[in-house]
C-alpha cells in the first residue's frame, strides 16, 4: 500500500450554489465595482508624476512607479527574509492568509461563483487555506531566486486555461440568466483553474513550500 499524497501547501474550496440570483448575475459587473476598487487600493502599486519643462518650452509629464504594491512588496521582503535569515514571520503570513482570502472572495464573485457580496472578514462560501512553513527545516534558502523560472511551464499552461475560463464565465452567465444555475462542470473547471494558480503562487510568489505544484486541476 501506498502512503496518502500530504495536502498541498495551499487549498482552495468553494461551495457549490443550488441556485443563483438572475439579477444580480445579470448586472455582476457592476456591484462588483465597489469591492473591486477596495481590492485595487490595496494591491495597486504607488505611482508619482514628475513635471519637467525644456528649454524648447515643452512640457514633458514622466510617470513612475514606486514599488509593486502590497503583493510585490511581501514577496521581496519574504525573499529576503528566507535567502538571508531562514525566518518566515508569523505575521506576514497571517496577512498574506487574509489578503487572499479576500482576493479569493472578490473572484469568485466576480466568476459568478457566489451571490454573497465579497466581505473583508467572513470566509463565506469561499475556502482557502495556507500552511505556515518553517523555514529552516522546509524551505531551501537559496531555491526562491529561481522559483520564477522554475514556474513558467505552469505561466504558459495557466494563461490558455485562463481563457478557457473567461469563455466559460461567459458561457455560465447566461446559463444563470435561464436556470437560475450554474452548470456543475463549468463550476468545477473554474475553480480548478483558480486553485491551479493559487498553488502557483504559494510557490513562487508566496514561498510557503519548496514542493512543486502539481499539473491539475483538482
Amino acid at each position: 500500500m501506498t502512503a496518502p499524497t500530504k495536502p498541498y501547501a495551499a487549498r482552495l474550496e468553494i461551495d457549490y450554489p443550488e441556485h443563483l440570483d438572475r439579477i444580480t448575475t445579470a448586472f455582476r459587473f457592476i456591484w462588483i465595482i465597489p469591492i473591486a476598487i477596495v481590492l485595487g487600493a490595496l494591491s495597486a502599486a504607488a505611482t508619482s508624476s514628475v513635471t519637467v519643462i525644456t528649454d524648447t518650452g515643452q512640457v514633458v509629464t514622466q510617470v513612475s512607479r514606486t514599488g509593486g504594491g502590497i503583493a510585490g512588496g511581501l514577496f521581496a521582503a519574504t525573499l529576503l527574509m528566507v535567502v538571508f535569515r531562514r525566518r518566515y514571520p508569523r505575521w506576514w503570513f497571517d496577512f498574506a492568509l487574509q489578503f487572499n482570502r479576500f482576493g479569493a472572495r472578490v473572484a469568485a464573485y466576480g466568476a459568478l461563483l457566489t451571490d454573497r457580496y465579497p466581505s473583508t472578514v467572513e470566509e463565506q462560501s469561499v475556502h482557502l487555506d495556507l500552511d505556515y512553513p518553517d523555514a529552516e527545516k522546509d524551505l531551501n534558502r537559496w531555491l526562491p531566486l529561481v522559483k520564477w523560472l522554475l514556474v513558467i511551464p505552469h505561466i504558459i499552461v495557466l494563461a490558455f486555461l485562463f481563457l478557457g475560463a473567461f469563455f466559460a464565465v461567459i458561457i455560465a452567465w447566461f446559463a444563470i440568466l435561464f436556470t437560475g444555475r450554474y452548470p456543475r462542470g463549468l463550476f468545477d473547471y473554474v475553480v480548478g483553474v483558480t486553485r491551479w494558480a493559487l498553488r502557483v503562487s504559494a510557490y513562487a510568489t508566496l514561498l510557503l513550500t519548496d514542493r512543486y505544484p502539481p499539473f491539475r486541476l483538482g
